[in-house]
């Protein structure tokens, strides 16, 4: 076992059950820290994440991008992550979990710092070329960050998992909050969605609206704000109700996908692009995420245990890999997807093709979840008939 590894993230069954006696007594010194670090790692993430989205895009095609390669450059974050996202989960017990987070957010931080240097390199395939290099770098720093927060926050806090990641959200909240204005204004001030959105919605908005990329940061709070609001409330509620997990996941992916229709419009509609129409349903996609993302990670943990793969650090580095990969693949075809349909078709089909992907996850999800329903309820019946049927006939 790693000794990187401190003594409440060991494999032993022994502090599984003090981080489980925790919450009945109050949180320890240890699970207070521990909340406290994790805080600020998806804060300081997600906040060096999402400063890009109002003013990237629209730099990158200053300097001889097109809308295509604009996403390119955000779906190789996200194509990285998935892969260092896979393979850190996989090897989490034996490089340490500590040592993984601190590495993680070293090199995240050291090539956001190199990324806001690129506007002094040449135009054309240099500054691409260093866009990609400099975004695969700071992408396996964050899979190795946030691999290792998803597991440590796991094994501290194992009977309240959706409860504590949902109120880490608050913090991802904030950081996707002060991120898109704070680094629009700056960029305004001195020239310095997620996937599908931050690649396309602030060319749509200042080209649609005319408006700064100050204004596009402010606008983006309409995505992040109910996300950070909903999230704990979301976490609490599926933690004391586990079963209700897959019906927000479902619910969410329908309101998501109702949100990408209309936040264009959809053409077939033909409602006109209006400003108050594309806030509010940045919104509503923005409460909807909390929906599908807080619930999703706890019932995996519970997929592993009911298939049979031990309690401890080496179960929950797989299942964080292999949600942050899953993540990654979104993230990847967002942009990708959405700057081609984007810069062949418009802003507006794009948005629908990403609505209906996720209906069309949402439904899926609703039909396994029946499917699934049925064979414990047939199962379930013919149990209650053997315990009704007498031991001995007359």
């Amino acid at each position: 076992m790693d000794l990187n590894v401190s003594p409440p993230l060991t494999e032993n069954r022994g502090s599984s059950e003090s981080a489980a006696d925790g919450p009945r007594r109050g949180m320890s010194k240890t699970q207070i820290l521990t909340l406290i670090s994790m805080a600020s790692v998806n804060f300081s993430s997600m906040i060096c994440y999402s400063i890009l989205g109002p003013f990237f895009p629209n730099e990158a095609v200053k300097k001889g991008a097109s809308q295509t390669v604009v996403g390119q450059i955000f779906g190789c974050y996200a194509v990285c992550n998935l892969i260092g996202a896979l393979v850190l989960g996989k090897y989490i017990v034996q490089i340490g979990a500590k040592f993984m987070l601190i590495a993680g957010l070293f090199v995240s931080s050291g090539c956001t710092i190199m990324f806001g240097l690129l506007d002094k390199a040449p135009a054309g395939a240099t500054f691409i070329a260093l866009c990609f290099i400099v975004r695969s770098l700071d992408a396996l720093g964050f899979a190795a960050a946030m691999t290792s927060s998803f597991a440590i926050t796991a094994k501290i806090f194992p009977n309240n998992v959706a409860t504590v990641l949902g109120s880490l959200e608050i913090f991802t909240g904030l950081g996707l909050i002060l991120g898109p204005p704070v680094g629009g204004w700056f960029y305004h001030s001195f020239g310095s969605g997620l996937g599908f959105i931050d690649a396309t919605l602030s060319l749509f908005a200042m080209k649609t609206f005319n408006l700064t990329s100050g204004y596009v940061g402010l606008i983006m709070l309409g995505l992040s704000l109910p996300y950070c609001l909903a999230s704990p409330l979301i976490g609490y509620f599926t933690d004391k109700y586990p079963v209700t997990r897959n019906a927000f996941t479902v619910t969410g992916g329908i309101i998501t996908a109702a949100g990408f229709f209309l936040l264009g419009p959809a053409p077939f509609f033909h409602i006109s692009s209006q400003l108050w129409l594309l806030i509010i349903m940045l919104g509503l996609i923005g409460f909807s995420l909390g929906m599908t993302a807080i619930p999703t990670f706890p019932e995996i943990i519970t997929c592993a245990h009911e298939k049979g793969l031990e309690e401890g650090l080496s179960t929950l580095g797989m299942v964080s890999g292999l949600f942050g990969a899953f993540w990654s693949m979104g993230m990847f075809y967002g942009p990708i997807v959405g700057s081609v349909i984007t810069q062949n078709l418009s802003f507006q089909w794009a948005a629908t093709v990403q609505g209906s992907m996720t209906f069309l996850a949402a439904f899926l999800l609703l039909v396994h979840s029946l499917c699934r329903r049925h064979p414990q309820r047939v199962q379930e019946e013919r149990q209650s008939t053997e315990e009704s049927t007498p031991l001995l006939s007359g």
